[in-house]
């Protein structure tokens, strides 16, 4: 098609206001991708979003108009349920679009290019007739930086443009601008479609850098600027700038110290493991979910977050361990647009609230009451696990705006990798060295949440939380690790670290499967690394990493927790070496990475190490090595 025609198709579809608003536009190929999408699509009209206020306000109201969202009683408060059979990302339907000769990771479904477009003319042509596209210009980041990445995004779906009104910058100038500075922008293509889940689809395609997805409103799958755009920031930062970039699925908080700084943390967990409460943790924060990294020319570690906003799991998010988030939750003045919790006289509720739940309302799966159960006879939650509210991140106290909006990022001084493990590791232990470091990363063990339809709670591989999320070998991937970590570009090396409370009772001689611990220790944790970056403590140092004397861990407790009584005993049964459990889980790892291509080789030897080192403990100490056994050896 050619320029003029395309733009005469997009003009065409657009009323007086839009086509003044599209004119604005001067990239040729983004007016190509519109009309293009339009072809394709054939919406009755499109709606070109330039982030105005406005504009925010007009698809507010429409996603209500349209039955996609209902007022809640508090004003402000909106709700959206997404279809019973898809609560999470629909992970068996979801592919990257496989290039002859191109390699997909063995964690990753791949579909050769040429079904790949026979399906997406299949399901795709047509599919927004008598609809109205919305047209979003979204820049992942700060303006100016050089990892935000523009995405352009398409859909019929208001809800979903409302969501990433919270989540995302928006303006097609500066979306302009960072086409200009970064040479290219993504492109996100989606439609609500009749929202059958059996005939549901998300593709990546890494060479055109491109999202699809259709029938699908659980926003994991359809908001492809989010976790789908991640993949492609990924697929850059490895590809493109290996050693020097990393996009990874990570929070950022800060840990002010008593000399003024504030120590940046960077914190790799799977979804549903805890990345959005171990953000509020510190004492300022810009971000739970994703962040951008990079090497600066001072030879710095830079971190930035592509959103500004939370779209978090609600499950067990309570005035105990959660108080800033509850305190805008709870009180009129924010925005807040919540999926899939229970709705009970204009009011949501949510599993793990500690609040008092009515014994009626209507949630994920319809009317509820309680002690109702499902076709197999097990009870009915009143909220579905991973039901979620999406919140701007500047309403809450400890958001860091200027921080957040700095094209410069902040300076990154930890970085740690964590999971749900049961069983292993301590809850919290740094590495000797920088590539034992990234193998904490490559190392995550996690068992599976419901953020995944049909996830039954195994314990699986989540190498650096980010692997569903790379879609290249993840050999490439670890290769990229290692060399940013040990770049010699590096003024100083970070502490690379493994973060852990989800220890059990009974993986420590108990009787029970509670936590070991509680949700708001985890600021202590991130307190002791802050105090190692910064020089003020020193730890134990282990055949494992250097663990947290408790001497160190109880005047932090001290201070932060006054209440909490931190004892011995409990220090004990924390940071023992259970040597056995943790040989088994680098043998484990050791075994699914042989089957790997294109592994570095220091990765194997850098495990053989430890495990000798552990063996050699344990023959001296025993197979269980608590912490007096290791400071006075």
């Amino acid at each position: 098609m050619s320029a003029n025609k395309g733009l005469d198709l997009i003009l065409s579809k657009c009323d007086e206001h839009n086509q003044g608003k599209i004119c604005q536009i001067s990239n040729n190929k983004i007016l190509a991708t519109i009309a293009d999408r339009i072809e394709l699509c054939n919406p009755k009209n499109i709606f070109i979003h330039t982030g105005s206020d406005a504009d925010c306000e007009h698809i507010k109201k429409m996603s209500l108009a349209t039955g996609e969202e209902q007022k809640l009683k508090m004003e402000g408060h909106t709700i959206h349920f997404d279809p019973p059979t898809e609560q999470g990302r629909i992970v068996k339907q979801t592919y990257a679009i496989e290039d002859e000769g191109v390699y997909t990771s063995s964690l990753a479904k791949a579909m050769p290019r040429s079904e790949a477009n026979d399906i997406v003319k299949k399901y795709m042509k047509n599919i927004m007739t008598g609809r109205t596209m919305i047209v979003g210009f979204y820049i992942r980041g700060p303006i100016g930086a050089p990892t935000s990445y523009a995405s352009l995004t398409f859909s019929d779906s208001w809800y979903l443009a409302h969501q990433q009104n919270h989540l995302y910058r928006k303006n097609p100038a500066y979306f302009e601008k960072q086409t200009d500075l970064i040479g290219f922008f993504f492109t996100n293509t989606h439609s609500k479609g009749n929202l059958n889940t059996k005939e549901a689809y998300v593709l990546t395609d890494r060479k055109n850098k491109e999202t699809w997805a259709w029938n699908v409103s659980y926003l994991g799958n359809c908001a492809l600027i989010k976790k789908g755009h991640h993949r492609l920031a990924n697929d850059d930062a490895i590809y493109n700038h290996r050693g020097e970039q990393l996009s990874e699925h990570m929070f950022i908080t800060g840990i002010s110290m008593k000399d003024g700084s504030t120590i940046w943390i960077d914190g790799a967990a799977p979804s549903g493991c805890g990345k959005t409460t171990t953000a509020m943790a510190g004492d300022v924060f810009i971000g739970d979910d994703l962040a951008q990294i990079w090497i600066d020319s001072k030879g710095t570690i830079r971190s930035t977050n592509p959103e500004i906003g939370i779209f978090g799991i609600i499950k067990d998010v309570n005035i105990e361990g959660d108080p800033l988030l509850m305190e805008r939750l709870r009180n009129p003045g924010s925005t807040v647009i919540w999926t899939n919790v229970l709705l009970a006289n204009g009011v949501p509720y949510w599993e793990g609230s500690h609040e008092n739940i009515p014994d009626s309302g209507i949630n994920h799966q319809g009317e509820w009451t309680k002690g109702k159960t499902d076709a197999q006879g097990n009870l009915i939650p009143i909220s579905h696990p991973n039901s979620r509210c999406t919140i701007r991140s500047n309403q809450l106290k400890n958001f860091d705006e200027e921080s957040a909006n700095d094209p410069k990022g902040v300076d990154t001084k930890v970085f740690t990798y964590s999971g749900r493990d049961p069983d292993t590791m301590p809850p919290v232990i740094a590495a000797l060295t920088p590539e034992e470091g990234v193998i904490f990363g490559a190392d995550i063990a996690s068992a599976t949440t419901a953020t995944e339809v049909g996830a039954k709670g195994n314990i699986t591989r989540s190498p650096w939380a980010n692997a569903p999320f790379f879609l290249g070998a993840l050999g490439d991937y670890m290769d990229g690790q290692f060399k940013f970590f040990t770049n010699p570009k590096l003024k100083t090396k970070p502490v690379l670290a493994s973060l852990n409370y989800f220890l059990t009772v009974s993986s420590r001689g108990g009787d029970s499967d509670k936590l070991l611990g509680e949700k708001r220790d985890v600021r202590v944790w991130l307190t002791w690394l802050a105090k190692l970056a910064n020089k003020e403590v020193t730890g134990i140092k282990t055949a494992l990493g250097t663990i947290p004397s408790y001497d160190e861990l109880n005047s932090i407790f001290e201070e932060l927790i006054p209440n909490k009584g931190y004892t011995k005993e409990l220090y004990n049964k924390q940071f023992s070496l259970y040597i056995d459990n943790i040989i088994a889980r680098i043998d484990m790892q050791v075994e699914a990475y042989k089957k790997e291509i294109n592994i570095p080789e220091i990765y194997f030897e850098t495990q053989a190490k430890k495990k000798a080192r552990l063996n050699e403990l344990k023959s001296a100490k025993g197979a269980i090595v608590v912490p007096d056994q290791l400071a006075n050896s």
